[in-house]
């Protein structure tokens, strides 16, 4: 599923095409599906930016009538969800037409993702957008709450970091890579101040190199122009399991923590 880098990414690819445009047609393929829905309140509504919130790309509409937001179009993409602006494309979900003729389209072959439209800022409907923790890439992300946050944790400091209350938008990919670079092991349920001031240092550093390179790709993820994310060829543990450590040498090993497969190494990040 893409995280953080990889929805930074596609924001920052998608912006410059949609910024101030109206949105004149939505057509939506006729499968029902309770991720897309109230599609039709962003008819003849204009674009005013586009946001990131953790994995959720956020985009304002301004009221033609008031000329003032008063409604959000929430994208997530799930793990198959690719935003592009190639019609007629196979597994194409929803297509947005824009003043021009210009067709933003969502396609998703599995049907995770989520499309909607909700009042300016009310997210009652999607619990895990209303419950996100900080932005670890801007100023609400601290050292000091973080280490707080993860004191009061009893879960594994994996599943902590994998349910979006104590960070938001890291999963599976950079979870494991930020444990390893910080020697933590990720069913440690007890990481003290100092553990987690450098938990916090390799999750800002890690996630910060990833959006330079664009993200990691390994099947589905894909920009909006096509092109694949380029941050794979920098992972040093993800997925790795059986390949050596490159800090100590001992193989990885694979775990399985909140439902999620899990590389670690055995001798950097002892238990």
């Amino acid at each position: 599923m893409p995280e953080l880098p990889e929805v930074e990414s596609v924001r920052r690819q998608v912006l410059p095409h949609v910024r101030g445009r109206t949105i004149t047609a939505v057509t939506r393929d006729p499968y029902p599906s309770r991720r897309i829905y109230a599609l039709g309140d962003a008819l003849n509504r204009r674009i005013d930016t586009v946001h990131r919130r953790g994995k959720y790309l956020l985009l304002p509409l301004i009221d033609p009538t008031s000329n003032r937001c008063d409604a959000e179009l929430v994208i997530h993409l799930g793990m198959t969800g690719v935003l592009g602006f190639t019609p007629n494309e196979p597994h194409v979900r929803v297509t947005f037409t824009l003043d021009g003729s210009d067709q933003l389209t969502f396609r998703d072959p599995r049907r995770f993702g989520r499309v909607c439209v909700v009042p300016l800022g009310v997210y009652t409907s999607i619990p895990t957008l209303q419950a996100l923790g900080p932005e670890p890439l801007d100023g609400s992300f601290t050292a000091t709450n973080f280490a707080v946050s993860l004191r009061a944790s009893r879960t594994p400091v994996k599943a902590a970091l994998l349910n979006q209350r104590l960070v938001a938008g890291v999963g599976n990919i950079y979870a494991d890579e930020a444990l390893w670079a910080a020697r933590i092991h990720p069913a440690t349920r007890r990481v003290g101040a100092m553990r987690a001031t450098r938990l916090h240092g390799e999750l800002i550093r890690i996630l910060a190199a990833a959006v330079e390179r664009e993200g990691t790709t390994f099947r589905n993820y894909q920009l909006v122009n096509g092109a694949s994310g380029r941050f794979a060829s920098s992972l040093n543990v993800y997925g790795k399991a059986g390949a050596n450590c490159p800090r100590c040498d001992t193989p990885f090993r694979r775990t399985v923590i909140a439902q999620r497969g899990t590389t670690f190494c055995p001798l950097c990040q002892r238990h």
